[in-house]
């Protein structure tokens, strides 16, 4: 389906984040995934380990992200480039949600710090 309407993206919910879901397999993509990230206020982050490069687009708000134990403060506008292979968690400490927009290709995974993998659908 070359066309995804708001109305037929599909919502998942993991660690306090809601991922809104584009472009799968499953949605006609056959290489690549991209979602809209909404970050409450307050959210923790969940390290991870990607196995895939992502590119995080900062539509709205503010955020902390931490890219192989460096932070970075991101407003909107800012473009985070999340190479293969790197850790990265995102957090929102400020008092208002924030969404992002993702890219990366069909297939990552992610891995968390207690070892746990995990094939996120809005991804595959």
């Amino acid at each position: 389906m070359p066309v995804v309407r708001a109305s037929e993206a599909v919502v998942h919910d993991l660690h306090g984040v809601r991922f809104v879901s584009y472009a799968t397999p499953r949605s006609g993509s056959k290489e690549l995934a991209a979602w809209r990230g909404e970050i409450p206020a307050g959210t923790k982050a969940t390290p991870h380990t990607v196995t895939r490069e992502e590119i995080l687009h900062v539509l709205s708000g503010s955020l902390h992200l931490t890219l192989d134990g460096t932070a970075h403060a991101l407003t909107a506008g800012d473009t985070a480039i999340v190479n293969a292979g790197a850790e990265l968690s995102v957090e929102n400490p400020t008092d208002s949600p924030a969404s992002i927009w993702v890219t990366t290709s069909v297939g990552l995974e992610a891995t968390l710090q207690d070892g746990t993998r995990i094939a996120p659908p809005w991804a595959n």
